[in-house]
């Protein structure tokens, strides 16, 4: 049994076919229901995209536990040479195998080198958008990977907001959509309410399931 866990932000805890993964930790978020010391363990450590806010600890937790870091090779590299020893450096393509999982780095419209990320295990399949605004080609994502559970950034401003998040989430068809990506700072004013309503008044049969920082989701 795996889980996915919200630590705030667009950071996650996420454990899937044993594997404990961490995807854009900025563990020192304003929102952040744990600190460093509360950490572990880690196995892989995922980052979207080099902006701080995703960016955050993940050179620290990888180099701390010998976890694998992956991300494109810009990032890669730089966290190699700050001392990560199992730094995987990737683009946007096909799959890249980390243990028994396939990962899948795909197109994030943004900025600092921005993916966003498909991780496809045994027990799921899932998506992690990273910051992003929408873009026709999530149809593909979903054509493609087919995601069962998706994280979707809809704070605004930066990213999408929930009128947008809804569209993709139209084009996605995932079971269970994750709002992230808001309320952290007051620019990020997208509302997770409106995020779900929107969906269900497009008639999906997407769950969506708003996690409060510290929550997980368990499947």
């Amino acid at each position: 049994m795996g889980y996915i866990k919200w630590l705030g932000h667009a950071a996650f805890e996420i454990l899937l076919d044993e594997k404990l993964i961490f995807v854009d930790p900025w563990i020192t978020n304003p929102k952040s229901p744990i600190k460093m010391d509360d950490i572990n363990k880690a196995d892989i450590v995922v980052v979207t995209h080099e902006h701080g806010d995703h960016l955050g600890e993940g050179i620290e937790i990888a180099k701390k536990f010998d976890a694998t870091f992956v991300a494109v090779f810009e990032i890669a590299e730089k966290a190699r040479q700050q001392g990560v020893k199992n730094a995987v450096g990737t683009n946007i393509g096909g799959p890249v195998e980390i243990g028994n999982l396939l990962m899948y780095f795909v197109p994030a419209f943004h900025t600092g080198n921005p993916t966003g990320v498909v991780i496809k295990g045994k027990e799921k399949t899932i998506y992690h958008a990273g910051d992003t605004g929408v873009f026709g080609d999530m149809a593909l994502i979903r054509e493609i990977y087919a995601p069962e559970i998706v994280m979707l950034p809809i704070g605004g401003h930066f990213t999408m907001g929930p009128v947008e998040a809804a569209k993709a989430v139209e084009l996605l068809k995932p079971e269970i959509a994750i709002p992230m990506h808001y309320g952290t700072f007051p620019v990020l004013t997208g509302d997770p309410y409106e995020f779900k309503k929107l969906v269900e008044e497009k008639g999906l049969d997407t769950k969506v399931i708003i996690l409060k920082p510290g929550e997980k989701l368990d499947f």
